[in-house]
């Protein structure tokens, strides 16, 4: 009697785990992420949230993934640290929840 796939181990591609992830680093090995503090004004849909920076700007934010797995809640107060890329200042991504 065949099995099938039943009893069969494994399976899956040759996907690397456990490695380190790639970056994107600049010129000088440096990450290019700006770290900056905020407070959540808004609570969007999809994990996403207004954030206003000290300097009064206004970005656009989602939860990174630890958080995520962490299943680290954010609500409107909450200070948080973020990650910023020098080339779209409008967009960013929470890593941190400062309280």
């Amino acid at each position: 009697m065949s099995q099938g796939y039943r009893g069969r181990g494994g399976g899956g591609g040759r996907r690397s785990r456990g490695g380190p992830r790639a970056r994107k680093l600049g010129p000088d090995g440096e990450e290019k992420s700006v770290e900056v503090e905020g407070t959540i004004s808004s609570v969007l849909a999809g994990t996403q949230f207004r954030v206003q920076l000290q300097s009064g700007h206004e970005v656009l934010a989602h939860i990174s993934g630890k958080m995520r797995k962490r299943f680290i809640r954010l609500v409107v107060g909450d200070k948080v640290k973020m990650e910023m890329s020098p080339y779209d200042v409008s967009k960013a991504r929470i890593t941190y929840r400062l309280g």
